[in-house]
């Protein structure tokens, strides 16, 4: 949890607003082992600590990518691989840390 918090940081102050994004939902999509949800902008916003039309705006950067699909609150990861690559390190590092401590990480992807 500590790795977590303390990655989220620095994440938050260092990278775009759009490879945050991609950090989060990529880390929404492993705990629900879903590539689809509901979320909202609002209570995205919340969690990236951004304004909400922030939020709007980098949505719609993936979505125009071809790599989530968004609509009244309802989030498909069209193109896992694509939003890998988006995302930056420290989705990677928040990863390794949470299979090396808790070593339960499915070999499946999330559908």
């Amino acid at each position: 949890m500590y790795t977590q918090i303390a990655q989220g940081v620095a994440c938050n102050r260092l990278h775009k607003l759009e490879t945050r994004l991609a950090r989060w939902l990529l880390t929404v999509s492993e705990r629900l082992e879903s590539d689809e949800f509901p979320l909202t902008q609002e209570f995205i916003s919340q969690m990236l600590g951004v304004r909400r039309p922030g939020v709007t705006e980098a949505a719609n950067i993936l979505s125009q990518a071809g790599i989530i699909s968004y609509h009244r609150g309802q989030i498909n990861i069209l193109n896992r691989e694509a939003l890998e690559k988006t995302s930056c390190e420290c989705y990677q590092i928040i990863e390794d840390e949470y299979v090396r401590l808790l070593g339960n990480k499915s070999k499946k992807r999330p559908k």
